[in-house]
């Protein structure tokens, strides 16, 4: 890049160069006629040799053609000079001046053209230098971009070590694993032989008893022999049990190696983030190895309120929690990547509990809503000192809840807001929006599901996933089926070749239960039985009826004969809702309004919950616009958009 600079600029001082010269030598071509033409360097004799040479020249000239172009080329002013001169003697005085007024003109256009070197060659001094500084920026940056690539090639290798070590420490651990099952069988089989042998002890005992009068030698000899098994059998008893605690112990120091291990690759992970580009998201828990998105057959895991087991064990309120404490309740409630910020903002526990939303946004940098309404939630809990069930629940729980009720596809965007238990139960319809839930089908698998949650005070097994008795079943259990406990009906009633096409469609059995505009045709539907097969949806019908029983089926055909109904599709979007000018003067500020959950329960269903009711399910009623007492919420909800 310098060299090309350097190559144009070389350039156009050379075409300027060529320029100056030229003007010097037309400068010196008039010059030279001027001095011929005054009146102190010409006399009377050059004159007249001057006119018979130009007689002479005219002479030589072979035609008129030739003289013609000649007398073209001659000034006007020259060629007038000389007529006036032969004519009448006489001569102007102006062409002198003529002359001189175009020799000064050539003189300032050369001094212009000098001027305009000088600077052409301060701006050449000038990007001269420019270009090798730029230059040196460009190699100190490839250097430092060398360095940081050889710091993340020795990072990389570190971080393959610490994992085959880690590999390593779990192939120990699970053949020691192996080791203590296999004492323990044989711990239990030397039980047995003892036990084995206590009543042959016993039985020989009794025939000892029977014949003492003739066999007193046998006598010692029996009791000797179980003095002697016993005593074996102690020692090895004693012996395996030493063993048995030795694996134990050294399994212990196995899982503190583990743990110190998984510590050490955290932070090299965090070192990694850090040498690499500062573009990269600094959430951590988001990026461990994550492939495919999270599995299906997860466990569910709980947690109190997000609280850590440190924590817990912590006498004092949170008001009067250090920073480094705060820090590690926010890494382990799954707001790890703010604790950076935290660090510099927190003092105590109560400076989150006196700060406002705009202050926690600013100072720890949260600009995801769900996450913000997550902490929010939580320093609630703190501060009102109620721990409710649902905050047991945490968002590797939600995960395994969104497949128990045939939604996996969303269990990215949950895991992303860090969706736990407590959030699912002040969920609005405006958040499950933003985590790109717009189907209206699945708005109410989600309104259900989390209902079903709400009558069994969030107990996390209350979705039942495996199969029983499919002739005793009653609709209060079929409430609480899972998606792949619906599809295990479906083979039940000879509808195997169906059920796969459940999968994702957020079909359980508290929408098949709780929501009145869900029936045998939506299950068709869903399940892609053509509407000619009219035998076969006859069937589907039929178990259905005969699945959701006598009062739900009312139910639905009451509000299948109503004149406001609307099927449920597949096809049926939910809108956000629109805030028209209007109604910011007389909109009131509704910070917990419950109408504004995805499930709300008002105070005769929340009383019913406390109080027992044997059924709690009976006064549900789904999303259904046409019977829902909100307006706001009827065109939220209820608005279509195929």
């Amino acid at each position: 890049m310098a060299s090309d600079a350097s190559h144009m600029l070389e350039a156009a001082l050379e075409q300027m160069d060529d320029i100056i010269a030229g003007s010097k030598a037309a400068v010196g071509f008039s010059n030279g006629l001027y001095d011929l033409g005054s009146p102190v360097s010409v006399g009377p004799l050059p004159v007249l040799k001057l006119a018979e040479e130009l007689r002479l020249a005219l002479e030589l000239q072979s035609g008129d053609k030739d003289r013609n172009s000649l007398r073209s080329q001659l000034p006007c002013t020259t060629a007038q000079t000389l007529i006036e001169w032969l004519e009448k003697g006489s001569v102007r005085p102006g062409n002198h001046h003529k002359c001189s007024s175009n020799n000064e003109t050539y003189q300032e256009r050369l001094a212009r053209l000098e001027g305009d070197k000088e600077s052409l060659v301060l701006q050449v001094s000038v990007l001269t230098d420019q270009v090798e500084a730029q230059g040196e920026k460009i190699r100190d940056l490839e250097s430092s971009l060398e360095e940081h690539h050889h710091k993340l090639i020795s990072t990389e290798e570190m971080l393959q070590q610490e994992l085959l070590s880690r590999t390593s420490l779990e192939t120990q651990k699970l053949e020691l694993m192996d080791e203590v099952s296999y004492l323990k069988l044989k711990l239990v089989s030397m039980e047995e032989e003892h036990n084995h042998i206590d009543e042959q002890e016993q039985h020989h005992k009794a025939e000892v008893l029977y014949q003492s009068s003739c066999q007193n030698g046998w006598i010692f000899a029996t009791a000797r022999w179980c003095v002697i098994c016993s005593s074996l059998f102690l020692f090895f008893h004693q012996a395996l049990l030493q063993e048995l605690s030795r694996l134990k112990s050294k399994v212990e120091e196995l899982e503190g190696e583990k743990s110190q291990y998984e510590r050490k690759l955290k932070a090299t992970k965090v070192m990694i983030r850090r040498t690499q580009s500062g573009s990269l998201p600094a959430d951590g828990s988001d990026s461990d190895f994550k492939r495919g998105g999270f599995r299906a057959t997860a466990g569910p895991r709980l947690t109190c309120l997000g609280t850590s087991a440190s924590a817990r064990d912590m006498k004092a309120p949170f008001s009067k929690w250090s920073c480094d404490q705060v820090c590690a309740w926010m890494e382990e409630f799954g707001l790890g990547q703010y604790v950076n910020m935290a660090r510099q903002w927190v003092t105590s526990g109560q400076t989150l509990l006196s700060a406002s939303l705009q202050d926690i946004e600013k100072e720890l940098g949260i600009k995801h809503p769900l996450h913000r309404k997550k902490l929010q939630l939580a320093l609630r809990s703190f501060s009102t000192k109620i721990t409710e069930k649902s905050s047991e629940l945490d968002h590797i729980w939600v995960t395994r809840w969104l497949d128990d009720i045939g939604l996996p596809q969303y269990k990215d965007q949950f895991s992303e807001g860090r969706v736990d238990g407590k959030m699912l139960q002040y969920l609005t319809v405006n958040d499950l929006l933003f985590l790109k839930v717009t189907s209206q089908l699945h708005h109410l698998s989600i309104k259900c599901a989390i209902h079903i949650l709400h009558v069994n005070k969030f107990n996390p097994n209350c979705l039942k996933r495996r199969p029983g008795d499919e002739n005793k079943t009653s609709p209060s259990e079929v409430v609480q089926w899972s998606n792949h406990r619906v599809m295990e009906w479906l083979r039940s009633v000879d509808l195997a070749e169906y059920a796969p096409n459940l999968r994702g469609s957020g079909v359980h059995g508290g929408l098949i239960i709780l929501e009145p505009r869900f029936n045998s045709d939506t299950l068709a539907m869903l399940l892609n039985i053509p509407p000619q097969k009219t035998l076969l949806r006859r069937h589907l019908a039929t178990n259905f009826n005969m699945l959701v029983g006598s009062q739900a089926q009312w139910e639905k055909q009451e509000y299948l004969e109503s004149s406001g109904y609307m099927p449920l599709t597949t096809t049926a979007k939910v809108r956000p809702r629109k805030i028209g000018f209007s109604s910011f003067g007389h909109r009131k500020k509704r910070t917990h309004d419950s109408t504004d959950y995805i499930c709300p329960l008002d105070a005769s269903q929340d009383q019913a919950l406390l109080n027992g009711a044997n059924r709690p399910y009976s006064g549900f009623r789904g999303l259904s616009p046409i019977f829902d007492r909100d307006p706001e919420r009827q065109e939220q909800v209820g608005a279509l958009q195929i």
